[in-house]
């Protein structure tokens, strides 16, 4: 089965093995968010489409801060795929599985990873030839036990997972141990009240201890 992320964005999703989900409504801030997390190690963000200014803020990273993976998260319309591939997204994300958007992400060639709960999630994305699955919401929905079980009958696929939800330093070496975990989304990366008050230094430092953490699962 056939990835629709380039290899190249594969490995580094899982070198960096974070990956930092933002909510961001200012255009400087996210340029200034994005290198932030850069000094701190994390090269990869994704930047959800819950703010009148979302795409703004993906077009100013992506214009401005060319060395980071910057996707779009939160894309549950069709003509979202456009206007995010447009902006310039190198991958998108969406909190649930819904075949017209993959079919429109695969149109548009944009790499795309659904979100998946239940088998019968894993089943349709399969189906609409997706690889990278968003396990969402992770924590509250059982976790490495649930993922565990629900990946089980797919395991010969090679299909691999991003999980997102209640992930914190706390309990990321373990998802990051699962072989099957690509990357770990975390928005407590860039928290809200840091990035509002421009504690860009707080944010570099989380990145860091992030990293640390993916260094000693994975050398």
């Amino acid at each position: 089965m056939l990835s629709l992320f380039p290899d190249d964005v594969v490995s580094r999703m899982s070198r960096t093995g974070v990956i930092a989900v933002l909510i961001v409504d200012d255009p400087q801030r996210a340029v200034k968010l994005a290198q932030a997390l850069l000094a701190g190690g994390v090269e990869i963000m994704e930047l959800t489409l819950r703010t009148p200014a979302a795409l703004e803020c993906l077009r100013a990273i992506t214009a401005e801060v060319p060395e980071m993976i910057a996707g779009a998260g939160t894309v549950i319309f069709p003509d979202q795929v456009d206007q995010v591939v447009d902006a310039g997204a190198v991958f998108g994300v969406a909190p649930g599985t819904n075949p017209a958007i993959i079919r429109r992400a695969i149109e548009r060639g944009l790499p795309f990873a659904p979100g998946v709960v239940t088998p019968t999630d894993i089943d349709i994305a399969v189906q609409c030839g997706c690889r990278e699955l968003k396990f969402f919401p992770a924590e509250q929905s059982g976790g490495l036990p649930m993922l565990s079980a629900i990946k089980a009958p797919y395991a010969h696929l090679g299909l691999k997972y991003i999980p997102l939800g209640g992930i914190t330093t706390g309990n990321l070496s373990s998802y990051l141990a699962d072989p099957d975990v690509l990357a770990v989304g975390g928005s407590w990366l860039g928290p809200k009240k840091l990035i509002e008050s421009e504690r860009w230094d707080e944010i570099t430092a989380a990145a860091q201890d992030a990293r640390k953490l993916v260094s000693q699962q994975r050398p």
